[in-house]
C-alpha cells in the first residue's frame, strides 16, 4: 500500500489533478489486477448476505416506498429490483435495492477512523452491470474496487467527528467501482468521484435522536448519486475540483479544516485488492457495536437466569469504547434510547435496550426483538432503565487499533445485584467475527439467506438464487440479469409524484 498525503491547497497552488486524492482513487479503479480466490469467495459471501437482508425487508415500509418509486421508471435493458419481475432504470434499481439492503441494519461493516457498511457498494454496481450487459467477472472486479476504496477512506478520514454522515465515503467508492466495472478511463472516473462526493455530504442527524426511515435511504441515495455522476462524467461533464483539497472543499469546510492533513492508504499499481477481507458481517440485526454485546448478554442470561429479573438488579454498566458510549449508549444523551415507544431505527441504536432484550430472551430476532409489544414489556422497561454505558480508555484504544488481533468492539459489563453480589464479564469481538467464537463462513451466509427467505421466497427461487450467486465469477451477462429474486408481494404501493 502507498500512503497519500492529503491536505488543503489554496486556489493559487493550482494543484495538478495527478496529485489530487480523487485522481489517485481513479487510477486505482483503472488498474485491472487479478482477483485472488479468497477475495472472490468473500465477494460471493457478501452478495448472498446483501440479498438475504434485502429479502427479509421486502414488506417493510421504507422498502415498499423505494421500490414503488423504482417501479414508476421501467426501462429496457435496465436493471432488476429485488422482489419484483421486470427491469427498471439502473439508478432507480440501485435506489430501491440499496434501501432494501440497508433497512434492517443487518449486513457487513468496517470500522476504523470512520464507520461504514461497505456492502452498500453492491446495489449500484450490480444495477449498472445488469443494465450494461456486463459479466459476473466484470461485476466481481467492480465490487472489489468499491470495497477497496471505501475501506481505505474509512481507515484514514473521520467524518463523524464533524457530524458528517458516513455515506460521504460511499459516493466516491461506488463511483470508482462502477468505473472499474465499465473499464472507464482515469479522467472520467476522476470527474465522477468528484461529483459523487460533492452530492453525498450530509449531517449525521439521520442517526441522532428520533431516528427516521431516512437511515435506510442515506446509502441508497449515495449509490444513486454515484450512478448519475458516472453517467454525467461519461457524457463529458466535469465536477468541482479539487474536491477534497480545495480551499472551499470538503476537508477545508466540512472536516478538519485548512490545516488538516490525512494519510490515505491506496494499493500500489498491480497490487491485489484485499480490503474486503478486513470487513465483517452481522449475525444479528443491530448496529455493529451491539453484535458482541448481544452475544455476551445471551450467554450471561443462560448462565445466570436471575439477571433477567429487574428486581434482582441494582445497576448494569457497560464499559466500552467512545463510539459505543456516545453513539448508541447513554452518552448520546438521547432520551429516545430509553423510550419503549421509539421507532425500530432508534431501538437499533440503543445498546441499553439491545443488551436488556438479549439478556432476557437469550435470542435476537430481526422482527420480534423490536416489536412494540416486546419493547413495552414492563419487566424489560424496568431492567432497561438500569443499564448505562461508560467510556473506557482501553476499549476506545482497542476500537481504534490498527492491529486486527487486538481491535475490539465490545467491552466489560459490571452488574451489581440487589443482594450485594456482582457479575463481571467481557467480550472483545462478536462470535461471528473472523476472530470470534464462531466465525462466519460460506455455510453461515447460505443459512442466513435460507432463514430470512423462508416464508418470503419459494424454495425453488431460493435455490436458484444461491446457485447463481455462488457461480458469480463465471456468470454470463444473461445469467447476471437473473441475480435477483422474485417474491409474491401483496403490500399496498404508496402513491407519490411518479
Amino acid at each position: 500500500m502507498n500512503l497519500h498525503s492529503v491536505r488543503v491547497h489554496p486556489s493559487s497552488d493550482a494543484l495538478p489533478r495527478e496529485e489530487q486524492l480523487a485522481y489517485k482513487i481513479a487510477q486505482v479503479a483503472t488498474d485491472r489486477v487479478d482477483v485472488d480466490a479468497e477475495v472472490a469467495d468473500m465477494v460471493i459471501n457478501r452478495v448472498i448476505d446483501n440479498a438475504s437482508v434485502a429479502v427479509a425487508s421486502l414488506s417493510r415500509g421504507s422498502v415498499v416506498a423505494a421500490r414503488s418509486q423504482a417501479l414508476a421508471h421501467p426501462y429496457s435493458p435496465g436493471s432488476t429490483v429485488f422482489g419484483v419481475p421486470g427491469t427498471y432504470g439502473p439508478e432507480w434499481a440501485a435506489w430501491a435495492n440499496g434501501v432494501a439492503v440497508r433497512e434492517l441494519d443487518y449486513h457487513d461493516t468496517f470500522l476504523a477512523a470512520e464507520y461504514s457498511h461497505p456492502g452498500d457498494n453492491i446495489p449500484s454496481i450490480l444495477a449498472v452491470a445488469q443494465h450494461t450487459g456486463r459479466t459476473g467477472d466484470d461485476l466481481l472486479r467492480g465490487i472489489v474496487t468499491g470495497y477497496e476504496i471505501q475501506i481505505d477512506l474509512v481507515k484514514a478520514i473521520s467524518l463523524h467527528k464533524h457530524k458528517i454522515d458516513h455515506v460521504a465515503h460511499l459516493g466516491p467508492s461506488a463511483a470508482a467501482g462502477i468505473g472499474t466495472l465499465l473499464g472507464l478511463d482515469v479522467e472520467t472516473i476522476y470527474q465522477a468521484i468528484g461529483q459523487a462526493l460533492h452530492t453525498t455530504t450530509a449531517t449525521r442527524q439521520s442517526r441522532k435522536g428520533e431516528i427516521s426511515t431516512w437511515k435506510a435511504y442515506a446509502p441508497a441515495f449515495a449509490g444513486k448519486m454515484a450512478v448519475e455522476a458516472v453517467d454525467r462524467a461519461m457524457r463529458g461533464q466535469t465536477s468541482p475540483t479539487p474536491i477534497y483539497e480545495g480551499e472551499d472543499g470538503v476537508i477545508a469546510w466540512l472536516l478538519d479544516g485548512p490545516d488538516a492533513e490525512y494519510e490515505v492508504p491506496l494499493p500500489e499499481w498491480g497490487e491485489v485488492r484485499r480490503a474486503i477481507l478486513d470487513s465483517y458481517t452481522k449475525e444479528h440485526s443491530a448496529e455493529y457495536q451491539a453484535q458482541a454485546w448481544i452475544d455476551l448478554a445471551r450467554r450471561l442470561g443462560t448462565q445466570h437466569p436471575e439477571l433477567r429479573d429487574p428486581a434482582n438488579i441494582e445497576r448494569i454498566v457497560l464499559h466500552t469504547s467512545h463510539h459505543t458510549h456516545y453513539v448508541i449508549g447513554s452518552g448520546a444523551n438521547d432520551p429516545q434510547k430509553y423510550d419503549p415507544t421509539a421507532s425500530r431505527e432508534t431501538l437499533d441504536h440503543s445498546i441499553p435496550y439491545i443488551f436488556t432484550v438479549a439478556l432476557q430472551d437469550g435470542v435476537w430476532d430481526h422482527v420480534d426483538s423490536y416489536s412494540p409489544a416486546r419493547a413495552a414489556r414492563p419487566d424489560t422497561v424496568a431492567l432497561w432503565n438500569k443499564v448505562t454505558t461508560a467510556e473506557d480508555a482501553e476499549w476506545t484504544r482497542r476500537y481504534h487499533s490498527l492491529d486486527p488481533a487486538e481491535k475490539a468492539f465490545g467491552g466489560r459489563v459490571e452488574i451489581d445485584l440487589a443482594d450485594g453480589s456482582r457479575v463481571v464479564d467481557e467480550i472483545a469481538v462478536a462470535d461471528a467475527h473472523p476472530l470470534g467464537a464462531r466465525p462466519f463462513a460460506r455455510a453461515d451466509y447460505v443459512q442466513k439467506f435460507r432463514t430470512l427467505a423462508a416464508g418470503v421466497l419459494a424454495e425453488a427461487e431460493t435455490e436458484r438464487f444461491l446457485d447463481l450467486a455462488q457461480r458469480l465469477p463465471s456468470l454470463t451477462a444473461e445469467e447476471l440479469s437473473g441475480l435477483t429474486v422474485t417474491a409474491d408481494i401483496t403490500t399496498e404501493t404508496p402513491k407519490g409524484i411518479f
